[in-house]
């Protein structure tokens, strides 16, 4: 236990280190709202994490998720039929229906009202003990529910007039959390077939994606303080998803399907371009001496020795691991799986968190990372941080207030790092409180 505590103390350290250094208004930075976040962050850690009765709740709801995966079968049965009983189809038949139904399900609580009164007792609470303003605590806590599209329509109104530090902190949230929609399918990636397994990894998931919530809000808060007079009213714009409830779900439903063939996409897409990356660099790995006797390529032998036999060949997953091992040291990665934590670092920042979440799912399958990097790698990756949504933000929020775009330019890649040092300042916390 002592160990996982000096761990993740480390991770803390060194992440709140590197905002300071990327700070661009040091001497402007409150350090009160930052010691709040961190302690709002181990509150809610402990709070789902160790205190039995919390930790039920935050199962139970958990749980919800996986119902909704049982719900979207029998929608997909009618469709599919027994496609969804073979194993190689499961993301295209299985899992990504869910991301359709759950779209659809969201839309309507958002219709109903729901989804805004979750959404505001989360914000009141960021809202007073970190001292922000009422726009960027909605946002940041619509974000744990809803996409980093949807989120800002909560605060539609006052987008326009967002001091540049508040445009910061509604961007970091969007790329430090997950969206609902999106929330089973990692559930589904990660759990595989098995009930206890997915139970597991939905908690996880959850509690990664709430703890992010103050994450993102002080990071974003010492890498661009505060400096201008901020709007404390915390309303939720009445802007409705839909005429109707049905139309509500209609709408729902049709971003969902978009989104389903977006991520099939992606996936297509990106797995065939890091084959084709590491099919070039394959090449340079077996380059050799002229006249030398050796039977693996001069790189190919660096790339072994270096990496222990963790990695064979000189390639795209070698490379993003190296690079990114001392972060997946520092947040507490078991010290034998540094480079493969780092590898799905590198690949969720270059492409995104569902390509990474698909590659540490084979990692597990065959035994190669232990508990706790598994425990803390799903709090690592949980979240929206890549180049991919930098354009999505541009295109989403500049769309609602186009006066905002140049500030959004100027800050979006900013926020991309923000966004994944929150990432892994939340694995670091969690990481405290791992236990076998």
């Amino acid at each position: 236990m002592f160990e996982h505590i000096f761990r993740g103390l480390i991770g803390v350290t060194i992440l709140i280190s590197l905002c300071f250094l990327l700070s661009s208004e040091r001497k402007q930075i409150n350090w009160r709202l930052v010691i709040n976040g961190l302690l709002l962050q181990l509150t809610l850690a402990v709070l789902i994490l160790k205190v039995p009765g919390f930790e039920s709740f935050i199962g139970w709801i958990s749980s919800l998720f996986l119902v909704l995966i049982e719900f979207t079968e029998a929608g997909s049965r009618v469709v599919f039929g027994d496609l969804l009983d073979v194993r190689h189809y499961g993301i295209a038949f299985k899992l990504l229906p869910t991301i359709i139904f759950v779209s659809a399900l969201t839309s309507a609580l958002y219709y109903l009202g729901i989804l805004q009164r979750v959404v505001i007792v989360f914000a009141w609470v960021m809202k007073r003990l970190m001292h922000l303003s009422g726009a960027e605590s909605l946002a940041t806590a619509a974000n744990v529910f809803v996409g980093q599209t949807e989120a800002p329509l909560l605060i539609k109104p006052y987008i326009a007039s967002m001091t540049r530090s508040e445009i910061m902190a509604l961007m970091t949230g969007g790329m430090a959390t997950i969206a609902g929609s999106v929330f089973a399918l990692y559930v589904g990636i990660l759990g595989g077939d098995d009930p206890v397994a997915q139970q597991r990894f939905a908690k996880l998931l959850l509690t990664a994606s709430m703890i992010n919530a103050p994450a993102a809000l002080l990071v974003a808060k010492i890498m661009l303080p505060e400096t201008g007079k901020v709007n404390t009213r915390m309303e939720i714009s009445r802007e409705q998803l839909g005429s109707n409830l049905l139309d509500a779900i209609a709408s729902g439903t049709t971003q969902g399907a978009k989104l389903a063939i977006n991520v099939a996409a992606m996936l297509i897409v990106f797995i065939a371009m890091i084959a084709m990356v590491n099919y070039f660099l394959g090449w340079v790995g077996n380059l050799v001496f002229i006249g030398s006797d050796a039977q693996v390529g001069l790189v190919d032998s660096w790339i072994q020795q270096l990496s222990g036999g963790t990695f064979e060949h000189l390639s795209l997953q070698a490379l993003v691991g190296f690079l990114f091992a001392p972060l997946a040291w520092a947040i507490g990665v078991s010290s034998g799986d540094t480079l493969q934590v780092g590898q799905l670092l590198g690949i969720k920042t270059v492409t995104n968190e569902f390509i990474a979440y698909q590659q540490m799912g084979e990692l597990m399958s065959t035994g190669s990372l232990s508990g706790k990097t598994i425990f803390v790698t799903t709090f690592a990756l949980c979240g929206f941080a890549n180049f991919g949504s930098v354009g999505i933000q541009l295109a989403g929020i500049g769309g609602l207030a186009p006066e905002q775009r140049p500030t959004l330019v100027a800050l979006g890649i900013k926020a991309m790092i923000g966004g994944t040092i929150a990432s892994l300042l939340t694995a670091s916390i969690a990481g405290m409180f791992y236990s076998q």
